[in-house]
């Protein structure tokens, strides 16, 4: 096997990176400062600062007007979807928890787009179910409990419109998708990865993005 690329992200690099993307508007900036200081335990839930942009040219790209998030946390990653849609555009955030993502309905609120996000405080499985059967969903951004993920997905994939879009984050665990042995969140990657891979009905790549991400395309 030849590793095609071995740059190391260091810090200067990654400091290059986003300095060479779009960058966060200022109610963007603030929410991903205030996340990390209200909540430095679990901040890492929120998404990557690079991943804010990449989200937004993913709703540009497929020019998408129903998108779902599993996993919403403050909110980042909604705003960023959100600024990214058409003024008739909309989205479904599936979140269990009043408290994080009143953090994200304040910036969406300051930001403008409040009345594109219709957030759902309820096991995302249940909302899911309680959606349309038919194909209607362009983009889909899942980073929520990993053992969920095959069961999200697999509610997810039959809504999806052809050529819709499906984006996994945490597709590579920290490098614990590697160890044949893992257990708990890591065994559940490996298995939905495997899952995805197999799955004819979508095509699908897997990037060294952050911590993993994987683009699903309805076939």
């Amino acid at each position: 096997m030849t590793k095609g690329n071995s740059t190391k992200i260091t810090d200067e690099l990654y400091r290059y990176m986003l300095d060479h993307n779009p960058p966060l508007d200022p109610v963007a900036a603030k929410l991903v400062e205030r996340t990390y200081a209200e909540f430095p335990d679990v901040a890492g839930m929120q998404s990557a600062e690079e991943q804010g942009p990449l989200l937004a040219f993913l709703v540009r790209l497929t020019g998408a007007r129903h998108v779902v998030e599993i996993g919403t946390f403050t909110g980042f990653s909604t705003l960023a979807m959100a600024q990214a849609l058409p003024e008739d555009g909309a989205i479904v955030a599936c979140d269990v928890s009043e408290e994080w993502t009143a953090y994200g309905r304040e910036a969406w609120a300051e930001a403008g787009v409040a009345d594109r996000i219709d957030l759902r405080i309820a096991p995302a499985l249940e909302t899911l179910r309680a959606m349309p059967q038919e194909p209607h969903i362009d983009l889909a951004y899942v980073d929520a409990d990993k053992e969920s993920q095959i069961a999200y997905w697999e509610e997810l994939v039959p809504r999806m419109r052809t050529g819709g879009l499906v984006v996994t984050d945490n597709t590579l665990f920290h490098g614990r998708v590697v160890d044949e042995a893992a257990t708990g969140a890591a065994a559940a990657v490996r298995a939905f990865n495997d899952h995805v891979a197999a799955d004819s009905r979508m095509e699908s790549v897997l990037l060294a993005i952050s911590d993993g991400l994987t683009l699903s395309r309805k076939r």
